[in-house]
This record gives structure tokens, C-alpha cells and sequence, in this order.
């Protein structure tokens, strides 16, 4: 028997939902059932062929343990190690080479120094920053969040330099993103599960967090099909399993606003029944068909494109 497991923390709805779907198919083989930890020891393969890791972002500890297991020959959705690894910057980076239109942003140092450091430690940044280069280039209104995070967690909108500097001020040891704002005629969410399974949703991030899936516009069919492009180019690089992408229509223009989302928003009050029920679906099908493949002993992951023509390069050296 192959064990599908799922970790997760205080959502109920979605890991509920996608154990009972996956248990209902009945698959001759397979069973699903979240997951339990009663011990971790090095090297020791844990009892699931799966596991769909909806927390470990925000505790350290299954993040250990879901690389152990990852180690032994657990297929983890998604990859423990390339997520500990990826962060926004790096995404904005890579997406400008892989021809998806992104906005103009730049990183920043921490506004405190962080912990055990001093001014000696930052011997190679220039200071002050060279700010008129940084605003020009990216200009007001902007943006700024951490460069790793989510939930609209330290988000600030900023519409001046003296804006800029105050908000700043209140960012303490968080390295911040400076980014700009792409005023938009149209906003959309889009899963991504497996690399290749995509639901483009309309979403309007201005309305109260319970209604910003209900939006009054809808992408055409030219629109959908290059929108769905972008998503699946942008996880089959980052190699995610699971993932939303956040898409803003500037000028008919899709700029990706969001793309690292490997915990994403899945509970039934937020995201509606009609994508509850395609994402439970979805996941629920394709962790099955992950555990069909599954070998044991070996390496399970999804590694993106980024990574795999990484490694081939340095194999020809």
C-alpha cells in the first residue's frame, strides 16, 4: 500500500477535502491520510510515498523532517530543498530571462543590521545607496515587501521618496523588495499543479479579502491561452508541483506580479466552491498519480529547468 500524506497546520477545509477525494476514488494501492510524526530519525524513510507539504514554510522543524523523508525516497509536493532556496528576487531574475514581463524591481539591504553583524560586515556596500539611480528606475507609486514571505505580511504602497524613507524606517532586519506598480486593468490567480494542470481565476486584490474572487471581467481566448503559457513556463522552471501565479493586465500586457506561492490559498470561505473543487480534484488526482511512480529508495522530487540545465551545464565542463 502507498501512503499519500498531507502536512498542514490550522486550515482544515482543503487537507480534509483532499484526503476524503483520494480516499473515495478508491485506487487499488493507495490511501491518503494526514500526516503523523511521532519521530524523526536520520536516514529512516517515513511511511509515505507523498507527502503535500502545506506548512513547513512556517516551521522548522517538518521542514527537517520533510527533507529526511525526501532524502529516503518520499516524493514531496513541493520540493523541500528548492523552496528553502527560492525567494522572490531570484524569481524576478529568472523571469527576465525567460521572457515573462515582470515589474522593475530592485532589492535592498536590511534597514537594522542583522543580529551578530556590525558595520564592518557590510565593508563592500556602498552608503549611502545610490537612491536617485534606484527610484528613477523603478518610480512612484510603488511597492515594497520582503523579498521572502507572503500573506501580505510587511506590504507597503509608497508614493514618494519621503514616503519611502519613512515606511523603511519601520522594516527593521527584513531585506526588502522596491518594486514597480503596475496599475492594472485586469488581475488573475492561477494554480499550477504538476507543471502542466492550470485554472486561471479572476481575482481583484482591491476588494475585501472574502470577495476578491469575485471579479466582472473574464480573460479572452487569445488572452487565456498566453496567460496559461506564462504560468506553466514559470513553474516548469521553478519546478513546483503546486503553486499560484499572480498575473496583472497592464495595456492587455500580463505581468507577473507573484509567482511563488507553494502554500497556496486553498479554503473553501476564500477561494469559492467552484475552485475548491477543481484545486481538491486536481491535487487529489495528480498526488495519486505521483505515488503510481513513485520508486523507492530514490530521488522522488521535482527538480525545475532552472536547476536540471543548471546540472547539465556543468556535466559538459
Amino acid at each position: 500500500m502507498k501512503k499519500i500524506g498531507i502536512l498542514f497546520g490550522q486550515e482544515r477545509s482543503f487537507p480534509m477535502a483532499f484526503v476524503e477525494r483520494i480516499n473515495a476514488k478508491h485506487v487499488e494501492g493507495i490511501s491518503a491520510e494526514p500526516v503523523r510524526i511521532d519521530k524523526v530519525m536520520q536516514g529512516v524513510a517515513t511511511d509515505y510515498a507523498v507527502i503535500v507539504d502545506r506548512i513547513s514554510q512556517d516551521v522548522p522543524f517538518y521542514r527537517a523532517f520533510l527533507k529526511n523523508a525526501a532524502l529516503c525516497g518520499t516524493a514531496v509536493i513541493n520540493n523541500p530543498f528548492w523552496w528553502s532556496a527560492d525567494e522572490k528576487f531570484f524569481n524576478n531574475c529568472l523571469a527576465t530571462q525567460i521572457n515573462v514581463p515582470v515589474p522593475k524591481t530592485v532589492i535592498l539591504p536590511s534597514r537594522e543590521l542583522p543580529a551578530d553583524t556590525s558595520d564592518q560586515s557590510f565593508s563592500n556596500l556602498a552608503y549611502p545607496l545610490d537612491w536617485e539611480s534606484i527610484f528613477h528606475y523603478v518610480g512612484f507609486p510603488a511597492y515594497m515587501k520582503p523579498f521572502a514571505g507572503g500573506g501580505w505580511k510587511n506590504v507597503y504602497k509608497l508614493t514618494s521618496m519621503d514616503d519611502f524613507f519613512e515606511k523603511h524606517s519601520e522594516t527593521g532586519q527584513l531585506v526588502m523588495l522596491l518594486q514597480e506598480e503596475i496599475i492594472f486593468e485586469e488581475y488573475y490567480r492561477c494554480y499550477c499543479i504538476g507543471g502542466k494542470y492550470v485554472r486561471i481565476m479572476p481575482y481583484e486584490p482591491r476588494n475585501p479579502h472574502h470577495l476578491r474572487y469575485v471579479a466582472d471581467f473574464a480573460p479572452s481566448a487569445e488572452k487565456l491561452k498566453e496567460m496559461e503559457s506564462i504560468v506553466l513556463r514559470i513553474n516548469q522552471y521553478l519546478g513546483y508541483d503546486f503553486n499560484t501565479v499572480e498575473l496583472a493586465l497592464r495595456d492587455g500586457v500580463p505581468y507577473a506580479i507573484d509567482f511563488c506561492n507553494p502554500a497556496p490559498d486553498a479554503d473553501l470561505k476564500s477561494v469559492g466552491a467552484d475552485n475548491f473543487e477543481w484545486v481538491v480534484e486536481t491535487a487529489a488526482n495528480y498526488a495519486i498519480e505521483k505515488a503510481l511512480s513513485v520508486t523507492p529508495g530514490i530521488d522522488n522530487l521535482t527538480w525545475g529547468e532552472y536547476v536540471k540545465r543548471s546540472s547539465a551545464k556543468q556535466k559538459l565542463i
